[in-house]
């Protein structure tokens, strides 16, 4: 493994997992660090590095890293390998040993799941609209379809964006109270009509009230942190082209 990669992971999740901070990468300049986004303008042999060096720390090849073209939705892929072709989805669910699951991330939340009894687990992108739009849900009756059950599930939420750094508008608190009027109690109220949205208090909701066995958040914020975590909102306030995004890995 590359020393200088710096893994957080949780107790709950008994499989090798690993959310991944910036730290030990290949890439430069505004992406300094273990960039993992393709998606991102940083050059591509450098993030095919950070991507190689993931896979080695957990104990895999390059090529058992599988990860889906993102697009904020709430669709759920079961995969036994590696995909030539990336479908939009926002979760990977699995219970094919040596396949390695890999979510990317600049604030949303990570979300690692396992249901060691089954040896089914997870991997979900789950921003403010995955999360309303049911990614999390979706992710939970995939992992159903290949044995699980909801009561044997763990679910660990990642580095993501803490409330007190994420400030929305009104039309934000709209949004959320179409789907669920109780949801204003993550809000809370800042500067004039802005409010503070509480994006992993929210996914914990999500997750308890879907039946899982046990959910929490790892406690780290992303905008707070910038030596460590990539950060889409830090990156727009100060004003910079483009933004690293941060891995997060499971295996069985």
């Amino acid at each position: 493994m590359h020393t200088l990669l710096e893994i957080i992971t949780s107790d709950a999740l008994a499989c090798r997992h690993g959310f991944f901070t910036r730290k030990g990468g290949a890439s430069s300049g505004i992406f300094a660090g273990l960039n993992c986004g393709t998606g991102s303008s940083d050059q591509s042999e450098a993030v095919a590095i950070n991507r190689a060096r993931v896979a080695e720390a957990m104990g895999v090849g390059p090529d058992a890293l599988v990860t889906v073209h993102q697009v904020h939705s709430a669709r759920a892929v079961a995969v036994t390998g590696p995909l030539a072709i990336r479908p939009e989805a926002d979760a990977l669910v699995t219970a094919t040993p040596g396949v390695l699951l890999a979510v990317l991330t600049a604030d949303c939340q990570p979300v690692l799941f396992s249901d060691t009894k089954a040896g089914v687990i997870g991997a979900a992108h789950a921003g403010w609209r995955g999360a309303v739009g049911g990614v999390l849900e979706a992710t939970l009756d995939a992992m159903e379809q290949l044995g699980a059950r909801r009561s044997d599930i763990s679910a660990v939420i990642g580095p993501t964006i803490s409330q007190p750094a994420y400030e929305v508008g009104p039309e934000f608190l709209d949004q959320f109270q179409v789907e669920d009027p109780e949801s204003t109690r993550f809000f809370a109220n800042g500067q004039g009509d802005r409010l503070h949205f509480d994006l992993p208090g929210y996914g914990l909701h999500r997750l308890r009230a879907a039946g899982v066995g046990h959910a929490e958040w790892t406690g780290h914020c992303t905008f707070r942190d910038a030596s460590r975590f990539y950060s889409y909102r830090r990156t727009t306030h100060a004003g910079e082209a483009d933004y690293g995004r941060l891995i997060s890995t499971i295996r069985r």
